[in-house]
């Protein structure tokens, strides 16, 4: 089980990385480009994570960390396994849950004014700043979740 722990750390540890950056100069590099040009940048962006590894990892762990989860409640005990929850629960609430109720809804949006010069200018601003709300809020909880299980594979 501790592998299988360490593995989904590292992995989780990736997911955050990617989230990071987005929060810490992504969005704030399209917010500098003039015009609709990081709006425009942005839709690139989202259509190009669809067909990459990070969404494997992305979507993989909503199984994964039922998975874990599972596996803490019927192989574990102590602070492995609270640890191992905490991880299974920052990833499915914190992760998945606000990418799929906050961060992809607004996606679409943005998708739908792309040809919409005025609408999409008069959207842009709103959606950097609560796309990238929810994104702190993704990364904290992917790293939350590679923290909790890195601990609990030393732990198991």
């Amino acid at each position: 089980m501790s592998w299988i722990l360490l593995f989904s750390a590292i992995l989780m540890a990736l997911v955050a990385g990617v989230f990071l950056g987005f929060s810490d100069f992504v969005m704030r590099g399209l917010a500098a480009a003039p015009g609709t040009a990081g709006a425009a940048g942005m839709v690139g962006l989202n259509r190009t994570v669809y067909r990459s590894v990070f969404m494997v990892l992305l979507i993989g762990f909503a199984p994964g960390s039922l998975t874990l989860g599972g596996l803490a409640l019927w192989q574990m005990q102590g602070a492995a396994q609270a640890l191992t929850l905490t991880g299974a629960l920052a990833c499915l609430l914190g992760v998945m849950a606000v990418t799929g109720r906050g961060n992809v809804p607004m996606n679409r949006r943005l998708e739908a004014l792309a040809g919409d010069a005025p609408g999409l200018a008069a959207f842009w601003p709103g959606y950097r700043r609560d796309w990238t709300r929810l994104n702190h809020l993704r990364t904290g909880a992917s790293a939350l979740a590679a923290l909790a299980w890195g601990i609990a594979a030393g732990l198991a």
